[in-house]
C-alpha cells in the first residue's frame, strides 16, 4: 500500500482559509482586504494560492460582487469549521468556557430589535455556546445549510418545497406607495429582489396571467431597499405582511393582482442537532408564533 509522504500533502493554511471566508462574506476583495487590514493584491494572492492547493476555482468574479463556485461552497463549509476549531482551541488554552459554536442563518426581515434581544438573552443563558449569526436571502441561507455552513436556519420558501422542523404560512401583500402610488400606470413598474430571489417570478407570472404588462424599475437584495423604493413611488412589490410599513398601502385585488398564498416560513436543523441547536430553534419558534398571531 503506498504511503503518502508528509511533504506531498496539501496543507490548507488558516490564513488562506480566513481570506476565502472574508471575501465570500463581503462579496468583495476590496472590502475583505479592509476587514483583514491587508491589501487587495495580497488577498487576491492568497485566494490564488488556495485555488492552486484545492485544484479548483473557488470564486467567480462578477461585475458587482464575488460569489463562491460549487467547489468554493464546499471548501467554505470546512474552512468555517477549521477556523472555528482554531478559535475554540485558543480560548480553551486561555481558560475560556466556550465549548461549541452554533451557526444560525436568518432572513433580513427577521433581523429586528426583538430578534437581537432574544439572541443576546440566549447567549447569556448558554455561556458555553458561541453564536455565529448570518443574515441574507433565504435561497442563500438554504444553500449554506445544505452545504454544512449553518447548523440552524430560518428560511422563507414555497410551500411544501422542502421539509422543515417547524413551519408556518407566510401571508403576502401587494404593496404600493401610500403617497406616490404607481398601480394605475399602464405598464406596472416592479420593485424586486434579484433573479432567483423569492417573490420575483411570482409577481411576474401573476401580472402576465391577468393580462397586464410590467417592467422592472428597481432591483435590490436588501429588504430595506425594496421597502424604501416602494414607499418613494418607484414601483409596486410583493412582500410578507411583516414587511409592510407605514409608507405603504396594500393593493391586493387592484389591476387583477391576486392573493398570493404559496409561501411559508420554515425552521431547519438536522436530525443529529445538539441540545443547543434545538433550544435556539424553540426560541425562534416562539418568536415566529407570536408574530404569526
Amino acid at each position: 500500500m503506498p504511503v503518502m509522504n508528509e511533504t506531498n500533502r496539501s496543507l490548507f493554511e488558516l490564513d488562506l482559509l480566513r481570506a476565502l471566508v472574508r471575501v465570500a462574506d463581503c462579496g468583495s476583495f476590496t472590502t475583505a482586504a479592509s476587514r483583514l487590514h491587508s491589501t487587495q493584491s495580497t488577498v487576491s494572492q492568497k485566494i490564488r494560492r488556495l485555488e492552486m492547493l484545492a485544484g479548483h476555482r473557488l470564486l467567480e468574479r462578477g461585475h458587482r460582487d464575488v460569489q463562491p463556485t460549487d467547489a468554493g461552497h464546499i471548501l467554505l463549509g470546512y474552512a468555517r469549521r477549521m477556523l472555528g476549531l482554531n478559535d475554540e482551541l485558543l480560548q480553551a488554552l486561555a481558560g475560556a468556557t466556550v465549548a461549541t459554536t452554533l451557526r444560525l442563518g436568518v432572513p433580513e426581515d427577521f433581523v429586528n430589535p426583538r430578534t437581537t434581544r432574544m439572541l443576546a438573552a440566549f447567549s447569556r443563558r448558554h455561556p458555553r455556546v458561541r453564536l455565529e449569526i448570518s443574515s441574507g436571502l433565504s435561497r442563500d441561507l438554504a444553500h449554506a445549510f445544505d452545504h454544512g455552513e449553518l447548523d440552524l436556519a430560518l428560511v422563507k420558501q414555497r410551500r411544501n418545497s422542502r421539509p422543515a422542523v417547524y413551519c408556518w404560512p407566510e401571508p403576502m401583500h401587494w404593496i404600493d406607495s401610500a403617497h406616490e402610488p404607481c398601480v394605475q400606470q399602464e405598464t406596472l413598474p416592479l420593485v424586486t429582489f434579484p433573479p432567483r430571489g423569492l417573490y420575483r417570478d411570482e409577481m411576474i407570472h401573476a401580472i402576465e396571467a391577468s393580462g397586464g404588462r410590467w417592467r422592472i424599475t428597481f432591483t435590490s437584495s436588501s429588504l430595506s431597499g425594496i421597502q424604501g423604493a416602494v414607499a418613494d413611488g418607484i414601483g409596486i412589490s410583493l412582500l410578507p405582511r411583516r414587511a409592510v410599513l407605514a409608507g405603504h398601502q396594500v393593493i391586493d385585488g387592484q389591476r387583477g393582482l391576486p392573493v398570493i398564498d404559496s409561501y411559508e416560513i420554515g425552521i431547519l436543523y438536522r436530525d443529529n442537532a445538539d441540545d443547543g441547536v434545538r433550544a435556539l430553534a424553540l426560541e425562534l419558534k416562539r418568536q415566529v408564533d407570536d408574530e404569526a398571531r
